[in-house]
C-alpha cells in the first residue's frame, strides 16, 4: 500500500467514525471527550473549527511522548467543553511539523482562534502543562 492509499482508508474511516458519534449525539447519548488525530489534510478544518486547540506532536518511536500521552488524555476530559486537543504524529506529518518548526519532541501547542499562543516543548507533569493552558486560554 502506498501512502496516499493509507490516508485515503484513515479518512474514510474517520468518516464513518463522525457519522457514529453523529448519530449517537442525536440519540441523546452524552459524548465522551476525546483527543483529536491530527493531520496535514485535516489542520485547517480543526483550527478553525475550535476556538481553543491544544495540539500535541508526538512520534511512537519517543519516550517522553509517551509519558505525556496520558497526561493529554486526562487534560482532555477535565477540559471537555472548554478546549479541545488533538494529537499529530510528527512522523506521519512532516510538513506540519516542519511548518511549526517542530524540531525536539514533545512539543504541545496551544492555539486561541486560530493563532498560535505558546508552545511547551518537553515532558512536563500535568500540573506544569495544565497551569500553562488555563493561563494562555485564560480559563
Amino acid at each position: 500500500m502506498d501512502d496516499d492509499e493509507l490516508q485515503r482508508i484513515r479518512e474514510k474511516r474517520l468518516r464513518e467514525l463522525e457519522a457514529r458519534l453523529l448519530e449517537q449525539k442525536g440519540k441523546g447519548q452524552p459524548q465522551p471527550a476525546r483527543v483529536l488525530t491530527v493531520d496535514e489534510s485535516r489542520f485547517s478544518t480543526l483550527l478553525a473549527g475550535h476556538p481553543r486547540l491544544v495540539i500535541d506532536f508526538w512520534a511512537e518511536w519517543c519516550g517522553p511522548c509517551r509519558m505525556v500521552a496520558p497526561v493529554i488524555e486526562e487534560l482532555a476530559l477535565e477540559m471537555a467543553g472548554r478546549v479541545t486537543f488533538g494529537k499529530c504524529n510528527t512522523d506521519h506529518n512532516p510538513r506540519l511539523a516542519a511548518r511549526f518548526g517542530i524540531s525536539a519532541i514533545p512539543t504541545i501547542l496551544l492555539f486561541r482562534e486560530g493563532a498560535l499562543l505558546d508552545r511547551i516543548i518537553g515532558a512536563y507533569p500535568k500540573e506544569t502543562i495544565r497551569a500553562r493552558i488555563i493561563r494562555s486560554f485564560g480559563l
